[in-house]
């Protein structure tokens, strides 16, 4: 007979829970090498239990935490003889991960004998080997110039290293140093967990976790099923766009059909356009993520985001298709294109059902990563661009937040630090603030983008490498709301005509002294422009975040 916990247990255990991801996630951000993790947060944390069952997350990158009880899957399938102080890592899409720069490393947790949990960590790598620097090959056509595959491995055997694994893996990244310290930070992080998972059932016995647990699910699955069945029922539509694949396809449709009866929600992605010869496909986990996201942020703030609260939702999706791509397909670029317009598509459809839940469109990702030659060390480095961070949608609620990012982050990925990144690298932020008037017109406001200019202060010719989407196609407006303004980059040269950056290409040569102009995208608006109110216009043309009649501000 199960065993019944009292609600003030339940509670001070979920709360318990809750704490144990983000003390795993403060370590992680104190001990990361990269700036990619140490600056801009690109990690998350969770505990799964032995059914792949995600029970607890912290607030980092939810494409991630999506993923992870595919991943968690993959693990339980592969071994069946884990033992204390084992630590098995992973990356590869075709066994439950997302895309190849996510590593995820997986401590499992017991009690005595018995095994319960695993302590988990997904971890973005600056670099993971491959045709490119930065982990993103626009020019791949199959998966193995993207980058090193690890399916489910032991790293440690019963806390033992394997060197000769860890040898062979930092052998394959372009930066080691700074793998092998993201690595340990990535275990350390997973051993705290594990650690005050002991000291929880310590306090409680496992027993009364488990049953606090269980009680916690159910409790979300409830509070979810009393949100969902307010909305309307029905069959509702709605798609998305990539720009173009890199390879000659454009207008790549997303398309989702999302049948709502009762508590219960159906979201079907099988007429979505086929998959592509580049890394714009989807991997089966990331595909699952970014529908788990989108019914995420539809839902009530304060319900826990665990395996309860997605009992009441149902996805299906064919293989073959942009949103689920055959083995040996490249994904690269996945966990932002097609995440973002995955999640575009699910809640447009769904503002038929829950309009004052469903927010304008958030931006694009449109990254770009820069290898070269730092003049006051002779180093090599690899930098990540996580600046001009581009608008959130508006809400029913209110205006977009500008620079706060994208659908498959929501602000989980944080602004990497303007005077932190002139010190580690050769670069000089000339000038950064909002785009004016970026952010889709509504009701509510979408968010602004970001103007800047960056000046590469090397002394020999450093390489560039995009990876994106969303200069054709803005953010998209809701119920009436207009789309935010698109991105648009330039690479500025002496003796050399201005370049506009395309999303997804290789190999462009920046010379010493060339300026990188950035106007990131806005967020989409909400609601139709007649409705804003003359106050909000008046205060928007004062703060200089709109001007009377402008569209948004480009170089031309």
């Amino acid at each position: 007979m199960a065993q019944k916990v009292d609600p003030i247990t339940r509670s001070v255990v979920q709360h318990r829970l809750s704490s144990i991801v983000a003390e795993m996630g403060e370590a992680m951000l104190r001990t990361s090498y990269s700036q990619i993790l140490n600056s801009s947060r690109d990690f998350s944390l969770a505990i799964c239990d032995v059914q792949s069952r995600l029970i607890a997350q912290a607030d980092h990158i939810p494409v991630h935490v999506g993923a992870l009880p595919w991943a968690t899957r993959a693990v339980e399938e592969r071994f069946k003889d884990v033992a204390p102080g084992d630590v098995i890592l992973m990356n590869d899409p075709y066994h439950g991960g997302s895309h190849l720069p996510d590593l995820t490393a997986f401590v499992p947790v017991f009690d005595g004998g018995r095994r319960l949990f695993w302590s988990i960590v997904r971890a973005h790598q600056s670099d993971i080997g491959g045709a490119t620097h930065g982990a993103y090959n626009p020019s791949a056509t199959e998966i193995w110039q993207e980058g090193l595959r690890i399916p489910p491995i032991k790293l440690y055997e019963a806390g033992r290293l394997r060197e000769d694994i860890l040898d062979m893996l930092a052998l394959n990244v372009r930066n080691a140093h700074d793998f092998r310290g993201d690595l340990a930070a990535m275990i350390g992080a997973a051993h705290m967990g594990e650690r005050r998972m002991g000291r929880l059932f310590t306090e409680f016995s496992a027993q009364v976790v488990e049953a606090a647990i269980e009680s916690i699910l159910d409790a979300a699955e409830k509070q979810t099923r009393a949100v969902v069945s307010t909305w309307t029922d029905g069959v509702f539509y709605g798609e998305a766009f990539l720009d173009d694949d890199g390879h000659g396809r454009s207008d790549i449709r997303i398309a989702a059909k999302v049948t709502k009866t009762g508590s219960q929600i159906e979201v079907d992605l099988s007429d979505s356009d086929p998959q592509s010869t580049s890394f714009v496909n989807s991997s089966h986990a990331n595909m699952h993520a970014a529908v788990v996201m989108a019914f995420a942020y539809l839902i009530d703030a304060e319900i826990p985001k665990n395996a309860g609260a997605l009992r009441p939702l149902t996805v299906i999706a064919k293989q073959g298709t942009i949103v689920w791509a055959d083995p040996g397909r490249p994904v690269t670029l996945c966990t932002s294109h097609p995440s973002n317009e995955i999640v575009e598509a699910v809640i447009k459809a769904l503002s038929g059902s829950c309009p004052d839940r469903a927010m304008g469109g958030w931006s694009r990702r449109f990254r770009i990563a820069v290898q070269g030659e730092d003049p006051r060390s002779g180093r090599s480095f690899i930098w990540h661009m996580f600046q001009a961070r581009p608008g959130g949608g508006a809400s029913s609620r209110g205006d977009g937040w500008s620079s706060i990012g994208e659908w498959h982050t929501v602000g989980g990925l944080k602004f990497g630090s303007i005077e932190v990144a002139e010190a580690r690298f050769p670069l000089h932020f000339r000038h950064h603030e909002y785009r004016p008037n970026s952010g889709g017109d509504g009701q509510f406001r979408g968010g602004l983008g970001v103007s800047l200019d960056l000046v590469f202060e090397t002394e020999k010719p450093a390489f560039g490498n995009t990876a994106g989407d969303g200069v054709r196609h803005g953010a998209c407006g809701m119920l009436g709301g207009k789309d935010g303004a698109p991105h648009h980059y330039r690479l500025l040269s002496a003796g050399r005509p201005p370049r506009v950056l395309r999303t997804k290409e290789v190999g462009i040569e920046i010379h010493p002294g060339d300026c990188l102009e950035v106007r990131s995208a806005g967020g989409g608006g909400w609601g139709a422009p007649e409705r804003r109110t003359q106050q909000a216009r008046e205060r928007d043309e004062v703060q200089g975040l709109v001007t009377s009649g402008a569209t948004a501000e480009v170089v031309k």
